[in-house]
């Protein structure tokens, strides 16, 4: 396969992932800040969301104030901003036209019909209503394009390096939605670990469809360190940092024996899945949450610019 094709669908695996993450973000900022105060405290949730889609620079360079209007506009339909859902699923577009050959039917009316479909909403809806309607349409595109791309791909360096795009995009997203929750959302005067408020901790496991599953394994009260647990370590919950390595391990070791040889991208990232599957949540909480999930995510970045070096450049 040429690089540049490779480059292609890993991009457009990724583009599309992203613009389904800040749909997430969004409804469960959506749905806090429709809490009374009592509930949610006093923290600026709009401001915690662009903290936690990696863009705060960005954004406070074009906007005073991060509220339910400017984060809105920013996140999901400013032009100005490349990773907003309306860049993601442009870009997205166009990386998939560069490749029309190399995907299915369904995989360019799935990804075609969204591109079409969002031109209809313009410059955003006009209520909160529509909005949460909006992003629910958001995240219904990408499982259909994700969706497609599962049922109809040969299983070759196509659909691999497709994957590749949605794991490593995926374990990005997690990692940041935990580590803003700890360090944006945390009360100052609450320790790490200890109790908060219910409904900011629902929201964050609603935003990578988490909720029921925490339920299902700890069947206990929501806590936070078993939060962490769930999306760091158990590989049974697809959205967990161990889920996304050991999908990234087994497609990077498809295309090393599809092309013949190993390189720096298969070590390392079997290096970071290793380092997971011997972590533990206690030693995780003394080492300090926050530099464990800085140090996945250079990891993380590591691994993509490996990865870029080694088949795509």
């Amino acid at each position: 396969m040429l690089s540049r094709t490779a480059d292609n669908l890993f991009w457009l695996a990724r583009y599309v992932e992203r613009a389904e993450y800040l749909a997430r973000i969004l409804e469960a900022t959506q749905r806090l800040t429709a809490m009374p105060l009592a509930y949610i405290g006093t923290t600026n949730e709009w401001a915690s969301a662009v903290a936690t889609a990696g863009c705060a620079n960005a954004f406070f360079e074009a906007y005073e104030e991060a509220n339910e209007e400017t984060v809105t506009e920013f996140l999901a339909f400013s032009t100005a901003n490349p990773s907003s859902i309306r860049s993601c699923f442009e870009v997205a577009r166009a990386n998939a036209r560069a490749v029309r050959t190399a995907l299915t039917g369904e995989m360019w009316d799935a990804i075609n019909g969204t591109w079409l479909e969002l031109q209809r909403y313009g410059n955003g809806p006009n209520s909160r209503e529509e909005f949460g309607r909006f992003l629910r349409w958001v995240q219904e595109s990408s499982l259909r394009y994700d969706g497609s791309a599962y049922r109809t791909m040969l299983r070759n360096d196509s659909y691999w390096f497709s994957r590749l795009g949605v794991f490593l995009e995926r374990a990005d997203n997690t990692a940041r939605i935990l580590d803003v929750k700890y360090h944006v959302l945390l009360p100052a005067h609450e320790p790490v670990g200890g109790p908060l408020d219910y409904f900011q901790w629902t929201s964050i496991l609603r935003s990578v469809s988490a909720l029921t599953a925490y339920h299902w394994v700890y069947r206990e009260s929501l806590k936070p360190w078993l939060i962490a647990d769930l999306l760091i370590l158990n590989n049974q919950m697809p959205r967990s940092l161990a889920s996304c390595y050991e999908n990234l391990v087994r497609y990077l070791d498809h295309i090393s024996h599809s092309y013949g040889r190993q390189g720096e991208a298969q070590r390392h990232a079997r290096t970071v899945q290793t380092r997971l599957e011997n972590s533990r949540m206690d030693e995780i909480f003394q080492h300090g949450l926050h530099e464990f999930i800085g140090e996945f995510v250079a990891d993380n970045n590591r691994l993509g610019a490996e990865i870029t070096q080694q088949y795509l450049a």
